[in-house]
């Protein structure tokens, strides 16, 4: 599909989804939020810290060379957050009768830029490494992964052109070369290369989940393998952390792994403990994520991605960590 093409219908799509889902989005909004008292002005451009959701809901950073030390608490709440050179996306929810979502694009000062409105609950937020996509995905129905049933909507937003497609679920999606359809696809857990056009993202039909790669471009994915949930890009782009489901129990469901991308091997990562998160990347070398904490709320904890070592804490009391380079 040549560009011109591709543009009509991601924004003729986008259009009909927005109409029905009350949607919006807004390019430059350039409304700067009141920090309120004791409140720090965060950075997203800013390289070498750690970002992350502290428990209170609220946006904070730390030096990435002292993660746990006392962090910064930006004034804006969010119930996942990601960020990349000077993009951040923040999800948060929407009180009322009917659950409803936010999804706003922030600027490097943390003002907001645009603004998403969608039903459903926040579930995942990811940024591409150079700022211009923002991906979202909400449950729609259900609250869980491991719960029967369960329905998402993610949508992609290119912050250069604004167009916005709300639900990817209409992509064209290829399985063993030849185009698959099916009325139970669901997408979720986008991550994007450095080129801002191939992505990769989970789907789930008739009870399985793959992991599928995309092209923006040309608007079209294709199943790449089988058990592979929430990937995560390395920085260097050439694996994947990903969760894969590894028992019938509905407590412990998943491990974590990463694959490389060239031999598509997968190494399980020194993290027994089952992991309901989209990890992030510390570095090349290292992967983060969430586990709930005794007591309630989760930490943040790290392991290394060669499958060696053990995890360690890297930030109690936080969740949506994103290494700020």
């Amino acid at each position: 599909m040549n560009e011109g093409r591709r543009r009509t219908v991601v924004v003729v799509a986008a259009a009909g989804l927005l109409a029905a889902t009350g949607a919006t989005y807004s390019a430059m909004a350039a409304r700067r939020d009141d920090p309120g008292p004791r409140a720090a002005t965060l950075d997203l451009g800013r390289g070498g810290q750690l970002m992350y959701r502290a428990g209170s809901g609220r946006v904070a950073s730390a030096p990435l060379a002292a993660p746990a030390s006392a962090p910064a608490l930006g004034a804006r709440s969010c119930a996942r957050f990601y960020a990349a050179n000077g993009t951040g996306a923040c999800l948060a929810t929407q009180a009322g009768p009917v659950p409803g979502t936010s999804m706003t694009v922030l600027d490097r000062s943390m003002r907001e830029v645009g603004k998403v409105k969608l039903a459903g609950v926040p579930n995942r937020a990811r940024v591409s490494p150079s700022g211009r996509m923002v991906s979202w995905t909400v449950f729609v129905r259900g609250d869980a992964y491991n719960e029967t049933g369960f329905s998402t909507w993610t949508g992609i937003l290119d912050t250069r052109t604004g167009y916005t497609v709300v639900n990817m679920e209409q992509i064209p999606l290829f399985k063993d070369g030849r185009r698959y359809r099916s009325p139970d696809v669901n997408y979720w857990g986008v991550t994007f290369a450095a080129d801002d056009n191939r992505f990769y993202a989970s789907m789930s039909s008739k009870g399985r989940t793959y992991l599928v790669q995309g092209d923006y471009g040309a608007w079209e994915a294709k199943v790449l393998r089988e058990n592979l949930e929430c990937p995560s890009l390395s920085p260097d782009g050439r694996r994947l952390a990903f969760k894969k489901r590894v028992s019938a129990d509905p407590a412990r469901p998943w491990r974590l792994y990463v694959l490389d991308l060239a031999t598509m091997r997968e190494t399980a990562l020194a993290e027994t403990a089952s992991v309901d998160d989209q990890a992030a990347w510390l570095d090349d070398r290292t992967v983060m994520y969430a586990l709930p904490r005794q007591g309630g709320g989760s930490d943040v904890w790290s392991v290394p991605a060669d499958g060696s070592g053990t995890p360690s804490r890297l930030v109690p009391g936080a969740s949506s960590p994103v290494a700020v380079r």
